[in-house]
């Protein structure tokens, strides 16, 4: 399995959101701007989140997007799963079907099943908390006069 560009800016989107959306909505440009990610493909990216339950939409002038559970209660398997991610090492191909398995067959299912216990183990919650997620965070919150990056205090 190797994790696609959509996976990792789902992810990335997603801590992004949990990071600023505690207050109001979050604006896809912004997410865009501070992660460096494609407002196009953020837009398709969210289409899946906000069916899968994950994040909520706002509509208007102060709309945009807020998580649809606690950061607690979100996983990076759901947020690999709402993006279509593959979570499966299995081999399969010409050696290795549903119906006829391989010698390793058992031993990818096996590790395909605790990566998924692992990726279901680990919440936005524990991820934002990281000592480099929050070093991060703060040169994000950076605001622009004319070209000229201001810190804001907080």
């Amino acid at each position: 399995m190797k994790l696609t560009t959509k996976g990792r800016y789902a992810v990335t989107a997603m801590m992004d959101l949990a990071l600023h959306a505690k207050l109001d909505c979050v604006s896809l440009v912004d997410v865009a701007e501070r992660q460096k990610i494609s407002l196009f493909y953020l837009e398709q990216l969210f289409r899946s989140l906000r069916k899968s339950g994950l994040v909520n939409s706002v509509r208007g002038a102060k709309g945009g997007y807020m998580l649809a559970k606690t950061d607690h209660e979100i996983t990076l398997a759901d947020i690999l799963v709402a993006a279509d991610e593959e979570i499966n090492l299995a081999c399969g191909g010409k050696n290795c079907s549903d119906e006829d398995h391989c010698l390793t067959h058992g031993l990818w299912t096996q590790l395909s099943n605790q990566f998924y216990e692992f990726l279901d183990s680990k919440t936005l919650h524990d991820l934002i908390k990281s000592r480099d997620v929050q070093t991060m965070a703060t040169m994000q919150d950076v605001t622009q006069i004319g070209n000229i990056p201001v810190q804001i205090s907080k």
